[in-house]
């Protein structure tokens, strides 16, 4: 029943932040905000459980938080008599129920969704305005105006304008503190056996979170991942605890150790704040200058804070305009003619490479695996063997709790795959066994010999590394940080070349019948 006119305010499962655009001027006394459960969102791909309960269970809270600030919500369940299960259905039902005079949203942070998007403009019988997403440190347009006739996108170039833009770490002349804009090189040590991270704390959830993981589990437990136990924060208090907890607890070591890998201990030094920051509670420049203030503080060094800020300011920021200045055929690309099939172990973790079955189980018990494990270890493998990249995107979309396509995408077809033939990477980050081997101890326990180049029990990485630059030779060649390594194959002595061609084709075609590797 029309109750008058209204402007309906929709807001977004990944938009849950008290200051969004679309909710800005709103008038509590008569706008309606609009919330909704689909099941389009909770199934473009199979997201992990843990994932979708983490969604579903924020917006319940943030829905919540709203009715108390004032706010008139309409949420709508999952399971609500006559949910369509599609978005853009949800806000014409709303617009006829509250009688609305116009739609006004939040420019999305998925493509699809900003297409369904503008066809709602066709649809609907009323106005739909689109506002800016100023959440983020800089809008699309002005990422575009800053990338026209650069020849190459390099993440460097944009954090050096950004942290200037910003003034973070900057002097009074906007030079860099410490006299060096990245301390990258001092972030690669390996974690020594003595030293122990400190645990994260497990939020305990409320009767609201609970009702969800019953939901979870009924309607999606068929879902790569173990939904149990659910221990995230849903609130943005909680979710600024746990931050707050990183920067006294974690962020002084985070520098030194946010390359190192260590079987059974998950999360390391890192914050574990991604899928917080991505949904919208938590916010990046606070995030930025509470760690800036740190190391002024002198409570963390500075390769530890500027590495954390460059993952925000300059990384995530990055990132996201690469997706919009290039979306919606970037995913099309498969510059190195990559076609394998995804190997049935990144579903399962059944795999005697102790590498991939550590970050593979960790995956599937937590949605969680920090960015070394992504990129060096279920990356480079894929990389290595040559997955179809569409296959791996949607893996990595699909089992990580921060996984929004605008992030996901360009990380893993881009810096992952290259698949992108250089636009957001400089090389291929391939590797052999030895990188592995050098930044955590999964070699110690595993059924391969990271030692052995070639020959029966040698680590696949080692073979697979060197028969991956050999098969691409044409395309990559030419690429300036791999001419070194590929003089050094020129140099290997034919019998061992042979032997490294032998050894990867053995392998590969035991991978490709289905046979345990």
């Amino acid at each position: 029943m029309s109750t008058g006119n209204r402007t309906l305010r929709l807001v977004l499962g990944d938009q849950l932040s008290p200051g969004l655009s679309a909710l800005r001027d709103a008038d509590r006394a008569g706008d309606v905000v609009l919330m909704a459960e689909v099941m389009g969102e909770a199934t473009y791909v199979r997201h992990h459980p843990k994932k979708i309960t983490l969604v579903f269970a924020a917006m319940r809270h943030f829905a919540e938080a709203l009715r108390e600030d004032g706010f008139t919500v309409d949420y709508v369940r999952l399971e609500d008599e006559g949910n369509t299960g599609d978005l853009g259905a949800e806000v014409a039902r709303a617009v006829a129920r509250h009688g609305g005079t116009r739609v006004v949203a939040t420019f999305p942070g998925e493509w699809r969704v900003w297409s369904a998007m503008k066809r709602w403009r066709a649809a609907l019988e009323v106005p739909v305005e689109i506002l800016s997403d100023d959440r983020f440190l800089i809008g699309p347009r002005d990422f575009a105006d800053w990338a026209e006739g650069r020849k190459t996108l390099r993440m460097e170039h944009f954090y050096r304008m950004m942290r200037r833009r910003h003034g973070v770490l900057v002097d009074a002349d906007g030079e860099p503190e410490g006299g060096r804009w990245n301390f990258d090189r001092e972030n690669r040590k390996a974690l020594p056996d003595d030293l122990d991270p400190p645990a994260i704390e497990d939020i305990a959830p409320d009767a609201t979170t609970r009702e969800v993981l019953d939901l979870v589990a009924r309607r999606f437990g068929d879902h790569f991942g173990d939904l149990e136990p659910f221990g995230y924060a849903v609130t943005a208090a909680d979710a600024e605890r746990l931050f707050e907890a990183f920067v006294a607890e974690r962020l002084p070591r985070f520098g030194d150790y946010q390359d190192a890998m260590r079987a059974g201990s998950d999360t390391l030094f890192h914050a574990v704040v991604s899928m917080y920051l991505n949904i919208g509670l938590l916010d990046p420049m606070r995030m930025i200058r509470r760690v800036e203030h740190a190391y002024h503080d002198g409570a963390a060094p500075l390769n530890a804070v500027e590495g954390f800020i460059r993952q925000i300011l300059g990384w995530r920021e990055y990132i996201r305009g690469i997706y919009w200045l290039h979306m919606p055929d970037y995913d099309e690309r498969n510059f190195l003619d990559a076609h394998r099939d995804l190997p049935a172990f990144y579903w399962t973790g059944d795999t005697d490479m102790a590498c991939l079955a550590a970050t593979i189980g960790q995956t599937r018990r937590l949605a969680y695996a920090h960015h070394i494990q992504r990129l060096m270890v279920t990356g480079n493998f894929g990389l290595l063997i040559g997955v179809e990249p569409r296959q791996l995107d949607d893996w990595y979309l699909e089992v990580y709790a921060d996984a929004f396509e605008w992030v996901e995408l360009p990380n893993t077809h881009g810096m992952v795959q290259f698949a992108d033939g250089g636009l957001l990477a400089s090389k291929p980050y391939a590797a052999s066994g030895a990188y592995i081997d050098r930044m955590s101890d999964y070699c110690r326990g595993c059924a391969y010999d990271v030692r052995k180049k070639t020959g029966a029990g040698a680590c696949p990485f080692n073979l697979l590394y060197w028969d991956f630059l050999d098969r691409n030779r044409a395309k990559l060649e030419g690429n300036h940080r791999l001419g070194m390594i590929y003089r050094s194959y020129d140099r290997m002595k034919p019998e061992r070349r042979k032997a490294i061609a032998e050894g990867a084709a053995a392998f590969l075609e035991k991978l490709d019948a289905g046979e345990r590797v």
